[in-house]
């Protein structure tokens, strides 16, 4: 047997045997999804002219809810940083969320001198740092990033740990080794910057943008000079901080830990995370680390894109909040001192767009973290004054209820509780705004304006009014809990405020002005980013009422009525001339494309017509999931709610109401889920085939509806959902 013909068998039974072995879910996760451009009209919606929002995800590696997401950049002060299309890398940057912030400390290996002119290499809106590369020399998977600098014949790696970045460069042999710290840059305004030289083989130092963010580098050669390199004045000017290395032929590796503390406490999380540590083991325990993460709701069926996207979304959903507190335990506290508390200290979880299903998702997996993210929310409140939210509603209040009746605990619910509380009855700054007007109107009124357009300014109070009704709600569940009767009765007493803005003569919410009549000309195709609707048109905000369903049918006037106007919802065509930059991919007027709209389809379970919500949401998973060749989402993902909301419905369980400790039951996409909860596995199996769900039930007992409750999971072994064609 020639060599040829031996290199052949051994192929194949090298392919064999892999096709064989079974892959961990971490196996399956594509760091990229979220990172790609969508261009298709017919995927938009519209023409667009501009970059539409289509995941604005990083990369990099990070472990679960890290402090650390070290990512290459490829523009600033784009969503994540990394832009799919884009053919050069700027640096690698140390921090990141995907919402035009952070990406702090950017860091790039160049060999060489490095070329500050304008006419020189420069890259994309003048860039004057960075390399060519090529995503056939690139390469993700959970904690780790790899790529190839062509400019400069660099191979680069990157893995994490929760404080410290580990990069591992090789140069190019006979090259002058130089490591750049472009400081001055991030994906915000560098207001202060600081860098020196600690003996041979150490830098140290700090960035100020909207954090102050401190740093404790060490390189594994000498650094033989370190020089600053005046790039200029200017909108590119800046000084670039240069380490040149001693020559060698081994790999260089840059350990660097993070604090938001002090220098002396990113060198003490270096030494206790990196200390002794290879790339290679470091790199080991982030894969063990996700695939413990990942495994705690393993699946078995489905097609391999729909495995392939259903990990890759799980995954996304662990990155953010992300931690803020050091090795020692010590975190700058919202009046800016430095604190140790029993507690790790996260940043504000994005709560307007997460609270539908990531943090919910969060709560299930990880109630350890969610336990510290709501200590964290407490204590900032009781600094600020109010409990915090996140850019619309006053979302912590669902949030922490449905984590309290779902049993997660470590936390003072009682602190937590006064502080929602006064969000939801006493008005002032840090409060809800427009507080007073809601309470004794019942709504909060739209502004008269001439001619509005997307970028019209007002209250959004038809969204405001809504969401308010919602949060009432979820203050009033935890009042209950806690025996507090006369705040109860007080919720109790909004939580219909929805119907106040609901206009009978369309079957649409839509904005009332100061007298109480309704906004006139009305055009309820219209998107607004803050004039009646937030980040939506009338219909993508109708059907809004998660605590009060079967009152909102009864508003269309009955079943049969709501069901024709979800009908509409789903069928009217998108009007091209619309146009809002994250309004985007539709389902006739429903977008996915952002949240407001997320839980529309289950209102079709309130009008007995479950199999059309079914239909509706196979649709959108495998639609909107992967798009583009495979690297696009229809949104921007929100620091992991878009893809909570696929990992939700590819395992059969959507939190409807995230503020209630229940789930509507849909048809998954898998025959098996082994989900494991912290004191319980209990096993979703799917059975037959189609969008009508004929029976589901729980250890053998069948279910009297479709709601089957956190209780439940914690207890039961077997959950089994009976599907079946639809009859004509």
């Amino acid at each position: 047997m020639n060599a040829a013909r031996v290199l052949a068998v051994l192929t194949s039974l090298a392919l064999c045997a892999a096709a064989g072995a079974q892959q961990r879910p971490v196996d399956l996760v594509d760091p990229f999804l979220g990172t790609a451009p969508l261009t298709d009209p017919a995927d938009i919606g519209f023409e667009p002219p501009y970059r539409v929002w289509a995941g604005l995800t990083f990369p990099g590696a990070s472990r679960p809810n890290a402090m650390v997401q070290l990512s290459p950049m490829t523009e600033y002060r784009s969503g994540a940083g990394y832009e799919y299309e884009d053919e050069r890398i700027l640096a690698f940057t140390h921090t990141n969320k995907g919402h035009w912030n952070l990406c702090y400390l950017p860091v790039l290996p160049v060999t060489g001198e490095i070329d500050t002119r304008r006419e020189g290499r420069g890259g994309p809106r003048g860039e004057l740092l960075g390399s060519r590369f090529r995503h056939e020399e690139e390469s993700a998977s959970p904690g780790y990033y790899r790529v190839r600098l062509d400019d400069y014949g660099v191979d680069a790696e990157l893995t994490s740990t929760l404080r410290c970045g580990l990069h591992r460069y090789r140069y190019p042999a006979g090259q002058e080794a130089k490591i750049v710290f472009d400081i001055a840059r991030s994906n915000e305004r560098v207001r202060d910057f600081e860098l020196e030289q600690d003996g041979f083989h150490a830098v140290s130092g700090f960035q100020q943008a909207n954090e102050k963010v401190y740093f404790y580098a060490t390189v594994s050669r000498d650094i033989e000079e370190f020089e600053t390199i005046d790039l200029g004045r200017g909108r590119w000017g800046r000084p670039l901080k240069v380490l040149r290395l001693a020559a060698g032929d081994e790999p260089v590796e840059l350990r660097i830990g993070l604090s938001f503390v002090s220098v002396e406490n990113a060198r003490r999380n270096l030494e206790a995370e990196l200390d002794g540590r290879s790339f290679d083991e470091v790199r080991r325990e982030a894969t063990d680390e996700w695939s413990t993460l990942l495994s705690k709701a393993e699946v078995a069926g489905g097609t391999p894109r729909q495995r392939g996207l259903y990990y890759s979304c799980l995954y996304r959903s662990f990155l953010w909040p992300a931690l803020r507190s050091d090795a020692n335990g010590e975190f700058t506290d919202a009046q800016g001192r430095v604190v140790r508390k029993e507690f790790r200290y996260y940043t504000k979880p994005s709560l307007w767009d997460d609270y539908r299903n990531k943090l919910v998702l969060l709560a299930m997996l990880s109630p350890d973290v969610t336990a510290d993210v709501i200590s964290s929310l407490v204590d900032r409140g009781e600094i600020e004054g109010y409990m915090p939210t996140f850019f619309h509603g006053d979302h912590a209040a669902p949030y922490i209820a449905g984590c309290y009746l779902r049993g997660v605990r470590g936390y003072d619910v009682h602190a937590a509780y006064q502080l929602l509380k006064k969000n939801a009855t006493v008005p002032g700054r840090g409060g809800r705004p427009h507080l007073r007007e809601y309470d004794e109107r019942g709504y909060i009124a739209t502004p008269p304006v001439d001619r509005p357009e997307v970028e019209t300014k007002a209250k959004a109070g038809v969204t405001k009014t809504l969401e308010y009704a919602y949060d009432d709600y979820a203050v009033g569940l935890l009042a209950r809990e806690l025996g507090d009767g006369a705040t109860r009765l007080q919720m109790e007493d909004r939580v219909k405020n929805y119907a106040n803005v609901f206009d009978p003569a369309t079957g649409l919410m839509r904005g009332r002005l100061d007298d109480g009549q309704f906004v006139t000309p009305f055009d309820p195709e219209q998107p607004y980013y803050e004039y009646m609707y937030r980040e939506a048109n009338a219909w993508q905000s109708t059907f809004f009422a998660p605590h009060d369903t079967a009152g909102l049918v009864e508003l269309f006037g009955g079943k049969q009525a709501c069901e024709a106007q979800l009908d509409r919802l789903f069928t009217i065509p998108w009007n091209p001339r619309h146009i809002a930059r994250n309004v985007s991919c539709f389902l006739g007027q429903y977008c996915h494309g952002n949240q407001p709209d997320h839980g529309f389809p289950y209102v079709y379970y309130w009008v007995d017509r479950q199999e059309k919500c079914q239909a509706v949401l196979n649709t959108l998973m495998d639609r909107f999931y992967g798009m583009a060749g495979g690297h696009a989402l229809c949104g921007m993902d929100d620091a992991g709610e878009m893809s909570s909301w696929y990992v939700m419905n590819a395992i059969g369980l959507y939190s409807y109401s995230p503020a209630d400790p229940e789930y509507v039951v849909t048809v998954p996409l898998f025959d098996e889920v082994k989900l494991t909860l912290p004191n319980n596995t209990v096993t979703i199996k799917r059975r037959g085939a189609g969008e009508k769900i004929r029976r589901v039930t729980l250890d053998g007992t069948p279910l009297d509806g479709w709601i089957v409750t956190h209780d439940d999971l914690t207890r039961a072994g077997e959950l089994v959902i009976e599907a079946e064609a639809t009859r004509n």
